[in-house]
């Protein structure tokens, strides 16, 4: 492989376990959930009946930002939250070839057991 592609495989790496690290919390999860419907919401419409701060919340929307989950844009004097399922859906196709792989080395090594 060449450095180019060294360089851009463990690039992507970083980038999966930056999604991975954060998705890994039940708020920032809670906060997912709440944006995948489609709707852009704002820290005090995320923040409200949560049990936790603005605050806190701001700064798990910041750790999702900063992963590509999620994306903001100002409103006046509001930062509106959406979802973006690119780094997810990613995730997904990662792993499912991972799987793929799993279930072939499987498969081989049950054909080899069995033989």
């Amino acid at each position: 492989m060449s450095r180019a592609g060294s360089d851009s495989s463990a690039a992507r790496r970083r980038q999966h376990a930056a999604v991975f690290a954060a998705l890994g919390d039940e708020t920032r999860l809670a906060l997912i959930a709440t944006l995948a419907s489609g709707e852009s919401r704002s820290i005090a419409q995320l923040a409200g009946g949560a049990k936790i701060t603005r605050q806190a919340i701001t700064k798990h929307l910041r750790v999702l930002e900063s992963a590509g989950v999620v994306h903001s844009v100002r409103a006046g004097r509001a930062s509106l939250f959406g979802f973006d399922p690119a780094p997810v859906d990613e995730l997904r196709e990662y792993l499912s070839r991972v799987s793929e792989q799993w279930d072939q080395r499987l498969s081989r090594l049950r054909a080899l057991v069995e033989s």
